[in-house]
Parts: C-alpha cells; structure tokens; sequence
C-alpha cells in the first residue's frame, strides 16, 4: 500500500515538473525517459522477490517441533519466535518477540489483500493475535502450531481457523521501525 502512495506521489512530482498540459502517452514516454519506470519495476520486483525468498526459507524449516519460548532451529519454535526469526534470517527485519506484540507493530491489511509473507493471526487462547503465522499464498499459512507439533502448513478456510481468524498484518520497514521505537518506548515507560 505503501509502494503505490510513493508511486502515486512521484508519478504527480514528475508530472508536475514535466509540462503543464501532458497527455498520459507523453507522460509515460516522460517516466520512461528518465529511466523512473524501471526503477519502480526494479522497486515492485525487490518486494516480490522478498516475499518469495521469505515463503521458501519459511517452508525449509517445515518439521521443526514446536517449543513454547523457542526461536531456533536448535531449540524449536513457538508461532511468534518463528516468525521473528523467518523475517529477521531472511528480510533483515527485527520483529518483537510476542504475537500481539507483532501484530501492533505492523500495518493492518484486509484478508483480500493477502500476499505471500504477510502475518495472519489468530485467537486461540481466548484473546486477541495469541497465534500468528506468515501467510504463504493460495489461502494457506505456515505456522509453529502447539506442543507436540511441528512446524507445517495449514488451510486458512478450514472451519477451526477460519473461526479464530483475528486479521491479517503486512510488515513494511518503516512501518515496523516506527512501531518497535514507539512500542521500546512504551515498555521503558512501565519499568
């Protein structure tokens, strides 16, 4: 959402400073001149490529058992020490470490916007975001699900996480880098 505001704002800046009256072809003949096309084309298949390189690291670790705390391969994982760690090893991202946690610190998506990567989370312990899992594409999601399990796939539309779903979250870096300041804030204001 982000990417077509900027997109938006520098399709209006250049065509500001172009000329007056140009027509959409002069335009277009305009960005591609200047080479702005196929920076925004390099800028849209950076996202995607993260995306995708996200989705394919996250399904390396499929079978890695579930451990309440965890946030390793070596130790296991729990849902949101997964997702810490799949952004952090392949994105660069630093998440916080609790579901809820996650959740305030990312932009808020309706559930037809979702794309690989983004966070889906769920109300299984009776309370707001208490699961979170990284949304892979096609209406599935991949997850460190309880004790006793394994990091898998699973589909969105089954009735159990249908009914828990509790919404769907998008990680931008400034987005994120503006939340974790605010929430790092919070948190030294409670000690």
């Amino acid at each position: 959402m982000r990417i077509h505001a900027l997109l938006s704002s520098l399709l209006l800046a250049t065509s500001v400073h172009a000329a007056p009256a140009m027509a959409p072809d002069d335009l277009g003949h305009f960005l591609d001149d200047k080479g702005l096309l196929s920076q925004m084309s390099q800028m849209r298949q950076s996202v995607t490529n993260k995306a995708s390189d996200l989705v394919v690291n996250a399904l390396g670790f499929l079978g890695v058992p579930y451990r309440m705390g965890g946030n390793s391969v070596e130790t296991g994982f729990d849902c949101s020490g997964f997702v810490k760690a799949m952004y952090e090893q392949t994105v660069g991202l630093i998440l916080p470490r609790k579901a809820e946690q996650q959740a305030a610190a990312t932009q808020q998506i309706d559930r037809s916007e979702l794309q690989p990567g983004d966070l889906v989370f769920f109300n299984t312990l009776r309370r707001a975001f208490s699961h979170v899992g990284i949304y892979i594409g096609d209406g599935k999601f991949i997850h460190s699900p309880k004790p006793g399990a394994q990091v898998r796939v699973e589909n969105m539309g089954i009735s159990y996480w249908s009914h828990r779903f509790d919404g769907a979250r998008r990680v931008t870096p400034s987005e994120t880098v503006n939340n974790l300041s605010s929430a790092a804030t919070a948190d030294a204001g409670l000690r």
